[in-house]
């Protein structure tokens, strides 16, 4: 008998870590059928990497665009986080930015599924949406789903648990429709813990270009002290290849925090613009690529634009291991023979 096949759509998309994991785990059991992402250097990357016969959409609250949006039963959602980073100012459904209320883009996500009513929904963001206003955005989070007929589970996972070494807790949250047995679901337990830094290192010495310069150096330095001395703790960091990386985000902070001693590289001449040499210590900053594998990207992924874009869409994007894991557990649930409520009912009286 054929395999059901799953039609997905992808919103805020990004570079399309959701879609990966869940076409890693659904196999040929999964379409995508609609893909929206406004910002353009994502969609470039999006594109190399997948092929649609469909154009990706760009901004998902003009009702024109959601017009486009055809019939499908998993809806793949990483709204953005912006608002309710632990590293930003938090303002939740208040935030404003461009003229779009990011934090309310949630109820974009919201008024699509009441339309479509997909059998799932899957959301992904930052740890702090959890505890935003006292807990009472997540609270109307998962309230709206819950009126709009859905059992919700959540649960704070740990990449570094699921395979990679970056120490990077995200909230996940899975809402399946209520005539759905979902009675068994389970978020994955831990897959592996024990991988390192070692093991995403580039195999090659590294270009000059990742290496800090000397006056970079003695920067970061005396901007670390400024903050020790006031007892704020923040700075850069030296990783050590036996440990794991701190969360990468976007910004200066998610490459300074993630230094790293390599001193295979020999030619050290400047091959980019620097002020004074770069220095002698072997202290780099990771590659897009070690980027691209604590985040669980295959090396067949391919990243078309300059770093500074790359780095950027990697910081927003998603651990594509546990993603994965997620949907094999989700996938569960949607293969079993019987995985209604009503027919399970049924299959109760007779």
């Amino acid at each position: 008998m054929k395999s059901k096949v799953w039609r997905s759509i992808d919103l805020f998309a990004g570079i399309g870590g959701i879609r990966l994991g869940f076409e890693r785990a659904f196999n040929d059991e999964i379409s995508t059928v609609f893909v929206s992402e406004w910002d353009q250097p994502a969609q470039k990357t999006y594109s190399a990497n997948f092929h649609d016969a469909f154009n990706i959409e760009g901004d998902i609250t003009k009702d024109e665009v959601q017009e486009k949006i055809p019939p499908f039963n998993i809806c793949l959602a990483g709204f953005p986080c912006q608002a309710f980073s632990l590293a930003g100012k938090r303002q939740g459904f208040n935030d404003d930015y461009k003229g779009i209320c990011r934090g309310t883009l949630f109820f974009e996500v919201a008024r699509i599924c009441e339309k479509h009513k997909p059998e799932v929904i899957f959301c992904e963001n930052v740890k702090g949406l959890t505890i935003h206003d006292k807990g009472r955005t997540f609270s109307i989070i998962t309230k709206t789903l819950k009126q709009l007929g859905y059992q919700v589970f959540a649960r704070v996972l740990n990449s570094r648990d699921f395979g990679v070494p970056q120490n990077r807790e995200r909230i996940y949250i899975v809402a399946f429709r209520n005539d759905i047995d979902a009675t068994d679901f389970r978020f994955p337990d831990p897959t592996d813990s024990t991988k390192t830094i070692a093991d995403i290192i580039e195999e090659k010495p590294v270009p000059a270009k990742y290496y800090l310069s000397d006056q970079y150096l003695r920067t970061l330095r005396a901007h670390r002290a400024r903050h020790e001395a006031l007892g704020h703790g923040f700075g850069y960091e030296v990783r050590s290849w036996d440990d794991v990386s701190a969360a990468i985000v976007c910004g200066g902070m998610g490459r300074e925090r993630n230094l790293l001693i390599d001193t295979r590289q020999t030619d050290l001449t400047p091959t980019t613009h620097i002020k004074g040499e770069i220095n002698r210590e072997g202290i780099r900053k990771m590659t897009p690529r070690e980027w691209a594998r604590l985040q669980g990207f295959p090396d067949s992924f391919i990243f078309p634009l300059a770093d500074v874009h790359s780095y950027k869409q990697l910081g927003n994007s998603v651990t594509v291991n546990v993603i994965e894991a997620i949907a094999r557990n989700i996938k569960q649930i949607l293969d079993k023979p019987i995985n209604r409520v009503s027919e399970t009912k049924s299959a109760d009286k007779k």
